[in-house]
């Protein structure tokens, strides 16, 4: 029987344009002035209110916007907030015939985060704690999104990061000449020192034969991993690269499933499964990513929405590195995540702690 307290009283979308603080780059999306976020808030009839949200690069909000307060909210009115796993399954197969990905996927996402938040709330209890509590101090490195940032740039927002309490750094590459990349990434090297955690990120810019060429020239620089070197749909071509190209990948965060992630993971195609929580399924399907990671003794990362990715990872023995992405979010969050001395610490506070300047977000409103 459902509670009256813990049934959902409402649900509602949120679509925000959020500008950048500087244009970002990276070999497939080119220059991004903005991304765009769009929120879940979910009400039980108790009060208590859960957040949840997803982001693009800068289109395909609408439909994520549309899918959230057309297709699920109607069917979520009434249901017990508790149910999560019974609701992420209702939703799934409510919109699976247009679904199994993509605009409706991150719908999902965003809606199952709320439930989580709000059924952490609730019990007056951290998400992280909640999911199973492991530490409450992740690593972390920086993501820059810096592909044509000149070298000089490129080392400047190095040394901010650095200040900032970064101890491990991310770069792009995927220029048009590979002998551009590896003259950045032995610089960043050069500039780091030999021992500083440094990783490499393509955005899928390459074909398989020519991930296993940059792999091998990126080698002697040692970089932590080579991430997304070519397309996630193209299983045989990562397990290739890794197996051929003599450096350990990150990918997944393109990946909308968990069959996806079983899939990849099966074929010897990945080192460090990286999920978004905001893409994949949301904290429900996140957190099975992360123990079929565990369960074949592979380190789990993240991709973007650190807030709360935080939590995550911070419940998960296989944690590798949290992700945290200069998306421009901090300027409409009350308490950022905090960084110490190359670890992200996840919030005592209940649920997951982000709490949205929503006056502020309004005069963004798509």
């Amino acid at each position: 029987m459902t509670s009256s307290h813990t049934t959902i009283n409402a649900v509602v979308g949120g679509f925000y344009r959020i500008p950048l603080p500087v244009t970002l780059t990276d070999s497939t999306h080119g220059e991004m002035t903005h991304f765009e976020l769009i929120t879940a808030r979910i009400t039980a009839a108790d009060g208590t209110e859960g957040v949840g949200y997803t982001y693009t690069v800068g289109t395909n909000g609408a439909a994520i916007h549309a899918t959230i307060e057309r297709d699920l909210a109607p069917a979520l009115l009434g249901q017990d907030a508790d149910l999560i796993e019974a609701l992420w399954q209702k939703m799934w197969w409510r919109i699976h015939y247009g679904g199994r990905g993509g605009a409706a996927t991150m719908a999902i996402s965003a809606i199952d985060i709320a439930l989580w938040d709000l059924k952490a709330k609730r019990l007056g209890t951290p998400l992280w704690k909640l999911l199973g509590g492991f530490d409450a101090k992740v690593p972390c490195y920086a993501g820059g999104i810096d592909l044509w940032f000149t070298l000089d740039a490129l080392l400047a927002q190095t040394d901010g990061n650095l200040a900032k309490g970064f101890r491990a750094i991310k770069m792009k590459v995927g220029r048009p000449r590979l002998s551009e990349d590896v003259a950045r990434v032995q610089a960043m090297r050069a500039h780091l020192g030999p021992d500083f955690p440094l990783m490499v990120d393509a955005n899928m810019r390459w074909s398989a034969d020519e991930a296993i060429r940059a792999a091998r020239a990126f080698q002697p620089s040692q970089p932590v991993w080579l991430e997304e070197p070519t397309i996630p749909d193209d299983i045989a071509g990562n397990a290739r690269i890794l197996r051929e190209g003599g450096l350990p990948l990150a990918t997944g965060e393109n990946l909308h499933t968990l069959h996806e992630f079983q899939n990849l993971i099966a074929a010897g195609a990945v080192s460090f499964p990286e999920p978004d929580v905001t893409v994949c399924g949301g904290v429900t399907t996140f957190m099975k990513i992360a123990r079929l990671a565990e369960s074949c003794n592979l380190p789990v990362t993240s991709h973007g929405a650190h807030d709360v990715t935080v939590h995550l990872l911070a419940a998960c023995p296989n944690r590798a590195y949290l992700e945290a992405h200069g998306f421009g979010l901090d300027r409409y969050i009350a308490e950022p995540l905090v960084i110490e001395d190359g670890f992200a610490v996840a919030p005592d506070r209940p649920g997951h702690g982000i709490v949205f300047d929503w006056k502020g977000l309004e005069a963004l409103n798509c």
